[in-house]
């Protein structure tokens, strides 16, 4: 998980992470690939009462989530996900973290095969003013919420909303719960199709499920 520069203030909870916490049954067995410094995983274990697994890149992630009282280790989600057996855990969950991966595809791919059910939070990169700066400016955006210089950004495959929809098609994932929000975590109050997310989510949170 990448960690937000701009995060809330310690003892705030982030909007995009309250929601996938209401989309994760209590007691539920969890793994969370990119668990960062645990405070997703914290927020699932006090409110859902789940028994909740971190895997983490940085040992600094793994030690802060540690010091919570979380069990997490220290592992690579583009390498070490096939250790896990066939549906291992209730629900496995990728918060912000899909665009730092080398393989997405492959990534996405062992998830579904590990969870019964799969989350998965993105930020969009199609955003209407990335595209507003891209067209004027002619540089790669750098906005609050993707404050990253195109040469020191952790972001390696730029994707849209409607990129990830068609990628879970690829991969047979149906899409069973989807939440657009803005940069704040705040959920976009519209039913809208695709196109319209695609356009005003800064960034979003999906329910899958594969057959």
């Amino acid at each position: 998980m990448i960690l937000d520069p701009n995060a809330l203030l310690a003892g705030t909870v982030r909007g995009d992470h309250k929601v996938v916490a209401s989309l994760i049954p209590q007691n539920a067995r969890v793994l969370d690939v990119g668990s960062a410094d645990g405070a997703l995983l914290d927020l699932l274990v006090r409110e859902r009462q789940v028994d909740g697994r971190g895997i983490e890149l940085s040992k600094e992630g793994v030690n802060n989530c540690v010091a919570r009282g979380l069990s997490a280790i220290q592992g690579d989600a583009d390498t070490d996900l096939t250790d896990y057996p066939d549906q291992a855990f209730d629900v496995a969950i990728l918060s912000q973290t899909l665009q730092a991966t080398r393989e997405p595809k492959k990534v996405m791919s062992e998830l579904l095969r590990i969870g019964k059910q799969v989350v998965v939070s993105i930020p969009n990169f199609a955003h209407w003013r990335n595209r507003v700066q891209l067209l004027l400016r002619g540089r790669m955006p750098v906005t609050k919420y993707l404050p990253y210089e195109w040469y020191d950004t952790p972001n390696i495959h730029f994707c849209s909303l409607r990129d990830f929809v068609d990628l879970c098609k690829e991969l047979d994932a149906d899409v069973e719960k989807a939440v657009a929000l803005s940069a704040q975590g705040n959920k976009i109050p519209i039913n809208a199709p695709w196109w319209v997310w695609n356009i005003v989510a800064e960034q979003a949170v999906f329910l899958l499920k594969r057959d």
